[in-house]
C-alpha cells in the first residue's frame, strides 16, 4: 500500500510539473520498455530479472535476444508473447535495430543477464546506442573491461544499475541508515559470511549448466565463488557500513579434485577508518542454502542481519538486551519504507529486494526523461562504482589469495 501510494505522488507530482507539455504528458502515460540479452529458456537469473522488473508496473519487456543460439532465442521470445519482429538472434543486431525505430516505440534501456565473459561488449554497444543499461554482477570479466565500460558510462552520461541484489532489503536500508545516524558509534568491526553448498561435488560435470559456465575461467574470469558470491558479500559490507576497504589478506581454496576455479576463499579486511574486518565465501558448505550474515560493531552497539530472515534486523547495546527491528512498522526509516511493499507481518524476500533495484532505476530514468532533480531515495541502487569495486575486490582476491604465505594487498594497487 505505501508503494502503491508512493508512486501515485510520483506520477501526480510529475504530471502537475509538466501538465503544458503533450510529449511529458505521453511519458507519464506508459511504461519504460525494456529489452533483455540473455536469459533464455534454461536461464536461472533471467526469469528473476523479468520478474523483478515488472514487478511493480514500471516497466514492460517488449524485446530480447535471449540466447546465442538463434533458435533458443527466438523459443524464448516467443514463450514470453513478443512480437516476431523484436525477437532477435543477435544482440548486435538488435541494438542496430532498435535504435533505428521510432522514439515512442523502441525500448529505454537493456538488461543484460549473460555469463560474465558477455557482460562487457553489449554493455558497450548499448551505451555507444544511446541506451541504458542494467546489468548482472560481476560487472565484466576482469578489471580491464570494468575501467573502460566506467569511462563510456561517464562518457555517456547514460545511467546504469548493477544487480547487487542484497542491497535491496528493506532491513539493509535500515541498517544503512542507523549506521549514517551514528547509532553503532564508531565502526570498530565488520563480519560477512556466503555460505552455499550447491557445489559440493564436481556438478559442472553432471550437466548443472549454471555449474559448468561458473566454474569455467574463459567464461567466469580469474574467480569462481569469489565473483559469484563474494562480490555480493564486499558490496554489503560496504553499502552498508559506508567505508571503504583499502587492504586486504587472502586465501582461495579449490577443495573440488578438477576443478578450475576457486570454490572458496576468506579474507582480512582493513577499512578507511581503521575498521577490521572478515569476509569468507564458500559453496561447498555442505547443505547450506545462501545463509548470507552481516554483522558490524561500532564502539556504541552493533547489528545483526541474515537472509534467512529477511525483515528482522537485531540491534545489539551494552546494559541493556536487545533490540529487535522488523520491516514494514512506523518506526522504520524512510528509506526502508520506500523499500517497502507490504505491511509488517508479510514476508517480503530475494525477489522483493531485486525488484526495489528495479523500480529505484526507473524511478531515476523516468526523472531524468521528465527533467526533473530525481529523489534520494530513488537514486539509491549499485552503480557502475559498485562495478569497479567489486572487479577490484576480485583482483586483490586472486593476487593475494594464490601465494603460499599470506599477502596484504593494497586497493589503491589494483587498478
Amino acid at each position: 500500500m505505501n508503494n502503491l501510494l508512493g508512486r501515485l505522488q510520483i506520477y501526480d507530482y510529475l504530471y502537475t510539473k509538466h501538465s503544458s507539455s503533450i510529449v511529458a504528458k505521453d511519458m507519464l502515460n506508459r511504461k519504460l520498455r525494456m529489452g533483455m540479452v540473455g536469459g533464455g529458456t534454461g536461464s536461472f537469473i533471467g526469469a528473476v530479472h523479468r520478474i523483478a522488473a515488472l514487478m511493480d508496473g514500471e516497466i514492460e519487456l517488449v524485446c530480447g535476444c535471449f540466447s546465442s543460439d538463434p533458435d533458443v532465442s527466438v523459443a524464448s521470445g516467443k514463450a514470453l508473447y513478443l512480437p516476431a519482429n523484436r525477437i532477435y538472434t543477435s544482440y548486435g543486431a538488435m541494438f542496430e535495430q532498435e535504435v533505428l525505430l521510432p522514439k515512442h516505440d523502441r525500448m529505454d534501456f537493456v538488461a543484460i543477464v549473460t555469463p560474465n565473459h558477455l557482460h562487457f561488449e553489449p554493455a558497450m554497444m548499448a551505451l555507444e546506442r544511446g541506451f541504458d543499461v542494467v546489468l548482472d554482477k560481476p560487472l565484466t570479466y576482469n578489471l580491464d573491461e570494468a575501467l573502460k565500460l566506467r569511462d563510456k558510462v561517464t562518457e555517456t552520461g547514460k545511467l546504469f544499475a548493477l544487480t547487487h541484489t542484497y542491497a535491496g532489503y528493506p532491513a539493509i536500508k535500515e541498517a544503512r541508515e542507523r549506521i549514517r545516524r551514528g547509532e553503532l558509534g564508531t565502526i570498530r568491526r565488520i563480519y560477512v559470511e556466503y555460505p552455499q553448498g550447491w557445489l559440493s561435488s564436481k556438478v559442472e560435470d553432471e550437466g548443472n549448466v549454471q555449474a559448468q559456465w561458473r566454474t569455467d575461467p574463459s567464461r567466469s574470469g580469474k574467480a569462481g565463488c569469489i565473483g559469484d558470491i563474494g562480490t555480493h558479500a564486499f558490496h554489503l559490507v560496504e553499502y552498508v557500513s559506508g567505508l571503504k576497504a583499502t587492504h586486504l589478506c587472502a586465501e582461495l581454496n579449490t577443495f573440488i579434485e578438477g576443478r578450475r576455479l576457486d570454490d572458496d576463499g576468506a579474507a582480512f579486511l582493513r577499512f578507511d577508518n581503521g575498521a577490521r574486518g572478515l569476509l569468507f565465501a564458500t559453496q561447498v558448505a555442505t547443505g547450506e542454502e545462501n545463509a548470507v550474515r552481516l554483522r558490524i560493531y561500532g564502539d556504541k552497539g552493533g547489528l545483526d542481519w541474515s537472509q534467512m530472515e529477511p525483515n528482522t534486523l537485531w540491534m545489539k547495546w551494552p546494559g541493556r538486551p536487545m533490540e529487535m527491528i522488523r520491516t514494514g512498522q512506523s518506526y522504520m526509516s524512510h528509506a526502508a519504507k520506500h523499500n517497502t511493499r507490504v505491511p509488517a507481518g508479510h514476508p517480503e524476500g530475494y525477489l522483493e529486494a531485486f525488484a526495489n533495484i528495479y523500480r529505484n532505476f526507473a524511478l531515476t530514468l523516468r526523472a531524468r526523461m521528465e527533467e526533473i532533480v530525481a529523489e534520494q531515495e530513488w537514486l539509491d541502487f549499485p552503480g557502475i562504482e559498485d562495478g569497479v569495486r567489486g572487479m577490484q575486490f576480485i583482483e586483490a582476491m586472486v593476487k593475494a589469495g594464490k601465494t603460499d604465505s599470506p599477502k596484504w594487498v593494497a586497493f589503491d594497487d589494483i587498478g
